[in-house]
């Protein structure tokens, strides 16, 4: 039987699958929110950090602004730093105007600096203060002679330029990481010359302040960009190189007013998602139970519905291997119900045609049976009674006596008692009896020789298939004075094969195709070919039957093939009592 799936299953499958994609796009969607929720939060947290950095960035830049405008706008200090002449005088002005002013800042000041001045006064004193190429330990501050900085790049940049009042990094400020306030100080007494330039540095890290905000470990990546410059990096926490992929970065940027200042802040794709990990197991997990629990819901519907289901397909099958006798009952009064119903008067009337149609056919049938081998009776029985009747009119009195012996002998193995079927060993006796009938007329004009597998004697076969084609080498293959003949049978898997083998005269190809296509009506040479051939068929089917192969001028073969039908008794009782009916 064909193997099949149900289709409450079939069905179950697209179910399951709508089940999961649901299962799928929920919670893709649910971790879509959540990425962008975290996002959002990330990107609130670290813009509130970066305004926090902007505002305490700008409020110490204005308090830098405040210093460098208090030295420029003090006429006493400046009257101080062009002072010149008698050195004492000059390190009494340096403690009282010069000093004062520039310490008073720095201890009000939160953070420590450096705060130099660069003075064109030559004899002015020279404060060289801690070493410049250090980190800034703490405040403290310089008095400068001018040509310290009157080689250095920067200051020719500066010195060339209208700018005033600027923020740059100079000297060694990018590699410790400082920034530097720059100011030129004017004389006010009428020219407005340039008396000397102050210079006040800070760490950018003390200007940052807190970097709780900025988690640096994490990825995140904190910069100082001069927008000025050409978005030359001036300070940086993090390890973002300056060609970083911006793609795999959330870049958020914050203003500082009144500068061309900008902090930057670099947030990788892993820290905006670091904490999703563990609500993504969670949506996974309920998604997965949502997805069982709908399976298991599933698979309970189509079990229940599968069981009716599987039920009629077992009654249709037991229906087609011939058990017409079955029906189906189902409680209720749903569609299974009314399936089962109308399966129910199908059978009845199917049950009822079959019964009429079989009986009809099996009668049919047993009729061309009968027909086919009452037509073998009277042929065989003609040629044996002109043969009698020669003899008789030869005086060979024993001869004939012999003969109606043998022909009686031989009438009772074909009556059989009416059965259609026969032992194939009492088809071999019935040949050997037509054969001692053969041996009155022609004495040892001929030989026979028998090869049948003993375990093949017992296997039913329809009677008379063997005694037409040895009759047929009697009347129409010998032409010499003697001929032999080989009878063999065997099994080849669950087929007979039996074969009939002479050494006469043989056939052409177009002799054999007119004994096998020749109706069975007509009298000829295939006579009894064809009526064997037709009653084979007709009782097991097209793949069974007579297969010549002839040489002319050295012999025949004939070959028979049969079924291994062991219930062919079964099935003769069955059509005898039908045919009684």
């Amino acid at each position: 039987m064909k193997k099949y799936i149900p289709f409450t299953y079939k069905m179950l499958v697209p179910y399951l699958l709508l089940v999961l994609i649901t299962d799928v796009v929920i919670g893709y969607i649910s971790y879509a929110m959540l990425i962008q929720s975290r996002t959002e939060m990330a990107e609130t947290n670290v813009r509130t950090g970066m305004e926090q950095a902007r505002n305490n960035i700008r409020y110490q830049m204005d308090e830098i602004q405040r210093m460098s405008d208090t030295l420029f706008g003090s006429l006493s200090f400046q009257r101080a730093l062009q002072t010149k002449g008698d050195p004492y005088q000059i390190y009494l002005i340096m403690l009282d105007d010069i000093v004062p002013q520039i310490t008073a800042p720095l201890k009000l000041f939160g953070n420590n600096i450096r705060l130099m001045v660069y003075t064109m006064n030559e004899d002015m004193y020279v404060v060289a203060g801690d070493d410049q190429a250090s980190p800034i330990a703490n405040s403290d501050y310089y008095i400068l002679p001018y040509e310290q900085i009157m080689n250095s790049d920067w200051y020719r940049n500066f010195k060339d330029s209208e700018r005033d009042n600027i923020w740059l990094q100079i000297d060694t400020d990018q590699r410790l990481e400082n920034i530097s306030h720059i100011r030129r100080l004017v004389s006010y007494s009428g020219k407005n010359t340039v008396i000397g330039y102050v210079r006040i540095t800070a760490s950018l890290n003390d200007l940052f302040g807190n970097f709780d905000t900025f988690p640096v470990e994490e990825g995140i990546t904190l910069r100082l960009v001069d927008s000025a410059s050409g978005e030359q990096t001036l300070y940086q926490r993090g390890n973002a190189g300056p060609y970083a992929d911006t793609d795999s970065y959330l870049i958020l940027q914050e203003n500082i007013p009144g500068t061309d200042f900008m902090i930057e802040t670099l947030v990788p794709e892993s820290y905006l998602s670091k904490d999703t990990a563990k609500l993504q197991r969670s949506i996974f997990a309920v998604c997965a139970l949502s997805f069982v629990g709908m399976a298991l819901i599933g698979s309970m519907v189509a079990r229940i519905s599968g069981r009716k289901m599987a039920r009629i397909v077992r009654l249709l099958r037991s229906f087609q291997e011939g058990h017409f006798q079955r029906r189906i009952r189902f409680a209720g009064n749903d569609e299974f119900v009314h399936i089962a119903d109308a399966f129910n008067v199908m059978a009845d009337n199917i049950e009822e045609l079959i019964n009429s149609v079989y009986v009809q056919g099996m009668q049919k049938k047993q009729a061309e049976l009968e027909a086919l081998q009452a037509q073998i009776n009277p042929h065989f029985l003609y040629n044996t009674l002109s043969t009698i009747s020669s003899l008789t009119n030869l005086g060979e009195t024993g001869k004939v006596t012999e003969m109606v012996q043998g022909l009686s002998r031989f009438y009772r193995l074909t009556l059989n008692q009416g059965k259609v079927f026969t032992a194939l060993e009492n088809e071999l006796k019935q040949v050997e009896t037509y054969l001692d009938i053969q041996r009155v007329k022609y004495a040892d004009g001929f030989r026979v020789y028998v090869d049948v597998e003993p375990d093949i004697l017992s296997v039913q076969v329809i009677k008379l298939i063997l005694q037409p084609f040895v009759e047929n080498i009697f009347k129409h293959a010998w032409f010499g004075e003697t001929i032999a003949i080989i009878l063999k049978g065997r099994r080849i898997g669950e087929c007979i094969e039996l074969k009939v083998i002479d050494n006469g005269i043989g056939m052409r190809e177009d002799t054999v195709q007119r004994l096998l296509l020749q109706p069975s009506q007509t009298e000829g040479d295939g006579y009894g070919v064809k009526n064997v051939d037709e009653r084979i068929k007709l009782r097991y089917g097209e793949d069974y039957g007579i297969h010549i192969a002839s040489l002319y001028g050295a012999g025949t073969t004939v070959q028979i093939l049969l079924p291994v039908d062991e219930d062919n008794v079964r099935h003769e009782i069955i059509e005898e009592a039908q045919a009684n009916r």
